[in-house]
Formats: C-alpha cells, sequence, structure tokens
C-alpha cells in the first residue's frame, strides 16, 4: 500500500492523482496531515504542483462533461475524510475508461460524487439566500454565515455580481476564513475573532449608526409579509433550518 499525504487543498489532490499516474501507483491511500497515517506501507509528501494540478484537471474534459468536473470540486468541498479517496477512484475509472462515465451511477464512485456534489450544492443556495449583511462604521458590509460545507469559495461568484458596488465581507466562523471583496477582486482571508465575536452578537459598537434601524425594518418588513393564518412551522423550518436562523435578524427579538 502506498500513502500519499497531500496538504489538504484540492490542487494538492490534484497533485496526489497526478502522482498516482506518473509513477503508475497501485494500491494507493490519500491521506491529509490530519488524518491518521497507517503503520505500514510506503509513505510519500506530496507537494503540491500547481502545473501538475491543471494537467489533470484539464485532463479530465476529455472524458467528462464541465458539469461533472464540477461536481468533483463540490463533493471535495463537503469536507468528507473519505472524500480524497472516492475522487481519487473515479479519476481512475474516467481516466481508464476513456468515455463518459458520469452517468454511471452503479459505479460507487460516480455514485458517491454525484451524490455529495448535490448536497454540497442545495447548500450554496442556501447560503446565498440567507447571508445577511450589516453595515459597519467603516461602511464595510460583514456577514457571518456557518455552512455545513466549505462552500465560500462557490458563492463568491454569486455576491461579486450581486454587490459589485459595495466593499463586503462573509465570514466563516466554522472554519475561520472569509472572503473579501474591495470593489476589484475577491480575496480569501483568515481571521481568528473570539468566540463572542464569532457568535456575530457582540460587535454592535462597530455597526454604523443605522445599522440597528435598518435591522429594526427589516423584522418589521418580514412580519408584515408573514400570513399567520397560513403559518407552517414544519414546512418553514425545512425550507430555512433552525442552524441559520441565528445571524438571521428577522429571526432575533425585536428590540
Amino acid at each position: 500500500m502506498h500513502t500519499l499525504v497531500f496538504d489538504g487543498s484540492f490542487q494538492g489532490l490534484l497533485s496526489a492523482v497526478f502522482t498516482v499516474f506518473e509513477y503508475k501507483l497501485q494500491q494507493v491511500q490519500l491521506v491529509t496531515p490530519q488524518q491518521p497515517l497507517p503503520l505500514f506501507g510506503n509513505r510519500q509528501e506530496v507537494i503540491t504542483h500547481t502545473a501538475q494540478a491543471q494537467r489533470v484537471w484539464n485532463g479530465l474534459l476529455r472524458y467528462i462533461s464541465p458539469e461533472a468536473r464540477q461536481q468533483l470540486y463540490k463533493a471535495f468541498l463537503s469536507e468528507q475524510d473519505t472524500m480524497p479517496q472516492i475522487l481519487l477512484t473515479y479519476m481512475q475509472y474516467a481516466f481508464a475508461q476513456q468515455a463518459a462515465v458520469e452517468k454511471n451511477f452503479s459505479h460507487p464512485a460516480v455514485l458517491a460524487v454525484h451524490q455529495t456534489a448535490q448536497k454540497v450544492h442545495r447548500e450554496k443556495h442556501r447560503m446565498e439566500a440567507f447571508v445577511r449583511f450589516h453595515l459597519t462604521k467603516d461602511q464595510l458590509y460583514y456577514a457571518v454565515v456557518e455552512p455545513d460545507f466549505n462552500v465560500l469559495p462557490l458563492i463568491s461568484e454569486h455576491f461579486e455580481k450581486r454587490y459589485a458596488d459595495q466593499q463586503w465581507m462573509i465570514y466563516d466562523a466554522r472554519r475561520k476564513y472569509g472572503i473579501y471583496y474591495d470593489l476589484t477582486t475577491v480575496t480569501a482571508i483568515e481571521m481568528d475573532f473570539n468566540t463572542s465575536l464569532q457568535q456575530g452578537r457582540n460587535i454592535a459598537a462597530a455597526y454604523d449608526e443605522k445599522e440597528e434601524q435598518y435591522q429594526h425594518l427589516w423584522q418589521q418588513y418580514f412580519a408584515h409579509v408573514n400570513i399567520a393564518a397560513r403559518k407552517n412551522t414544519a414546512l418553514h423550518i425545512r425550507h430555512m433550518p433552525l442552524r441559520y436562523w441565528k445571524y438571521l435578524p428577522e429571526k432575533q427579538p425585536a428590540r
């Protein structure tokens, strides 16, 4: 058994796949430094190499569609420990068959990637719908989220197009990093707030003086559009899971 240790990034994973094919390795296990290493077998550190990763990424388009390739990336963002191994199996299968394999759901890796990518895609849409910005005194629109999957790379384009004329930052409190838009480009930034700030509840002092008024108006708007006679709590929670509520102004007690 060959154990390849990559840095946990998507480019690192693709570099590991390149290594598998370059050296024609058999019985390969992919792990990150955070995962336990097997006691026996050969172990090799994989250096992330952009050109090698790009060759694998481009080569996939010879056998699967752009949409199927994007599913591989979404499945990776699920952060499941077993996903790197599943993605390696999927890519080995695609390159070996040299034919479209993305609809062959009888193959365990193809099915796992398809199902996981769908879950990540749903979380992406939820984040695009449930991000609520607050305006700070330095005119930065700031939002905190805690998605189940690492979807910030997937939602950045949506917010860049929608709020192209505003500076904004979306911070993932679970993964302790964010994306920041400076009116020109979106960049990933690393931040480590203290516990109270991560909840987004004790930073009111940093808000613009009109922010509280905006939140109050937002709460009033939702209170008036809701029709009490048609209230269906179960359906409401299904479309807006409880875990998102703590960052939604309309779900906070009115002041």
